[in-house]
């Protein structure tokens, strides 16, 4: 790891693996984390597939091609913003002087080396995922193309890989796996339109704090756009509509779940979000990000108690 540590730099092994996760963004991390586990544990129930022992390489192997392209993403992002992110968030290792330029690139090429490896040596399908997931997000922060210059792309790279390609991709990776059929059921589209939808709300949320970087070097969002309060409050209406159409498609009998579990496990998130959204001061930095990350949690969870709903039914 010697290599890794910064030139004339006292940094501590310690030390640079914490700056890592912080390059890693952690949040993003824990969500492909559970993206991967929430697919498997639904793919189990809509397949009736048994658990197997040799699924827990399976799952391994797919974590850590799905975690190396997360951290090739973010990293590339980081890479192309770093005097942005001194202003946006200067607590980032290559913002901080943490991490050197060569060295953040040095851990782009390799994740990103990584993820096609490993996911070549798991499934075509996922291989496919993590294939397409890396172009768009080169093309997502690298020039010439740069889409997160422009809000619509920008918010169309996001929420495409995140709800579309991700979900879509590892459930057909593990049916590829499992040798089950490989028709999407309703129950992995309801899933999927809930994780598209809420991840545009990310997305469009996410710019929220960063509004003085993203002026400063020509970087245009919806909140520059429209403004910090709108963007707000669409934001807020696109996770009600999320939340509650989740709802109705239990109640609809659109996915193979136990209604109770499904209703009580989405209205209470919901009414946390309202309760929390009420406290936040647009003019307080850290109370939006303290919020955004709160939006995160609710995404996280999503991938625990969707799958479990499917499974108590």
């Amino acid at each position: 790891m010697n290599h890794f540590l910064p030139q004339n730099s006292p940094i501590s092994e310690r030390n640079w693996l914490y700056a890592f996760w912080k390059f890693s963004r952690p949040h993003t991390i824990i969500g492909t984390s559970l993206s991967v586990l929430g697919l498997y544990l639904l793919t189990l129930g809509v397949t009736s597939t048994s658990f197997s022992i040799t699924h827990i390489t399976q799952i391994l192997g797919t974590w850590f091609a799905c975690i190396s392209g997360n951290i090739y993403i973010v990293g590339l992002n980081q890479l192309e913003d770093v005097e942005i992110d001194k202003i946006n968030k200067p607590s980032l290792p290559l913002a901080s002087g943490e991490f050197t330029r060569e060295q953040g690139k040095l851990i782009v090429i390799i994740t990103g080396i990584l993820a096609l490896v490993i996911a070549w040596f798991n499934s075509p399908y996922l291989l496919g995922m993590v294939g397409i997931s890396l172009i768009i997000g080169t093309a997502y922060s690298l020039p010439p193309v740069r889409l997160k210059q422009f809000p619509f792309w920008a918010a169309l790279c996001i929420f495409s890989v995140r709800g579309t390609i991700v979900n879509l991709g590892l459930f057909l990776h593990f049916s590829w796996l499992f040798q089950s059929s490989q028709e999407i059921p309703d129950t992995m589209w309801v899933l999927t339109a809930f994780i598209l939808v809420f991840t545009f709300a990310i997305a469009i949320f996410k710019d929220i704090p960063d509004m003085e970087g993203d002026q400063l070097y020509n970087i245009t969002t919806f909140t520059l756009q429209l403004g910090q309060q709108k963007v707000f409050n669409l934001a807020l209406l696109v996770l009600t509509v999320c939340y509650s159409g989740i709802i109705f498609a239990g109640l609809l009998n659109l996915v193979a779940a136990n209604k109770t579990f499904l209703f009580i496990s989405h209205i209470i998130p919901l009414i946390l979000m309202w309760r929390e959204s009420r406290k936040i001061d647009l003019q307080d930095k850290s109370a939006i990000a303290g919020f955004y990350q709160f939006i995160w949690k609710l995404f996280f969870i999503e991938y625990v108690i969707f799958p479990l709903a499917c499974i108590l039914v």
